[in-house]
């Protein structure tokens, strides 16, 4: 049976608005989920975005291995990307500080040409075919983002994290930059959005991230966090 509406193949134009109409509806049905508010987690969760290329020899590794390694012992979860560098210095870390294996590793990949492989301390994966699902699930798990310093998947990570509490679709979820790399961008944010005329961003978006010198710095932040959140 031919229905009224039925497209043929050959209609390009025809085709194209049926596969943009079906794309649209999928999303609704994604965003429809997301009302659903999932129960108050066993165990506060911390996200560590940072670069794929550092390398174990690095000051920066071991300052986040020991991050890593202080968060497990307070009882959180750790999500990375699951990859290399400063990634699987975090889950390295938490596996150091766990012999009990009480805490979850969690890294939630994304389909790549290059830097496929999880690292070898990461407890459960996920594989995305997109960074947006894989973004979106970053947000869903976790109760604090913490940035260390890294490339330009790191920046989507933090700036898509800072947009989302800017908006807000997220709501008191610290997000801590660490290290001057990241000072120096929001300076850079601040001069460029802010002190400008007429300015692109209110003084308050500004104060969302919270920028602080050095991992140690960050782990007295989300002690303060961890501790407000039981």
């Amino acid at each position: 049976m031919r229905h009224a509406d039925a497209v043929n193949p050959t209609d390009r134009d025809g085709v194209f608005e049926v596969v943009q109409q079906s794309v649209f509806q999928l999303w609704e049905v994604v965003n429809n989920l997301t009302r659903i508010q999932p129960p108050k987690q066993e165990r506060y969760c911390v996200t560590i975005f940072g670069s794929a290329r550092m390398t174990p020899e690095t000051p920066l590794y071991e300052g986040v291995r020991h991050l890593a390694s202080e968060l497990t012992a307070m009882g959180c979860d750790i999500v990375t990307g699951g990859g290399p560098g400063l990634m699987q210095a975090a889950n390295e870390g938490s596996v150091k500080a766990d012999p009990e294996d009480r805490t979850k590793l969690i890294g939630i990949r994304v389909s790549l040409n290059f830097e496929q492989e999880t690292n070898p301390f990461v407890e459960q994966v996920y594989l995305h075919r997109t960074f947006f699902s894989r973004l979106h699930h970053f947000v869903l798990l976790s109760n604090a983002f913490v940035v260390v310093p890294g490339g330009i998947g790191t920046a989507l990570e933090a700036l898509t994290v800072w947009q989302l509490l800017q908006v807000p679709k997220l709501y008191d979820t610290p997000l801590i930059l660490v290290g001057s790399m990241w000072s120096d961008f929001a300076a850079w944010a601040r001069h460029y959005m802010v002190d400008v005329e007429p300015p692109m961003a209110d003084p308050a978006d500004m104060s969302i991230p919270h920028c602080v010198a050095d991992c140690e710095a960050a782990i007295a932040r989300l002690r303060d966090a961890h501790a407000q959140w039981l």
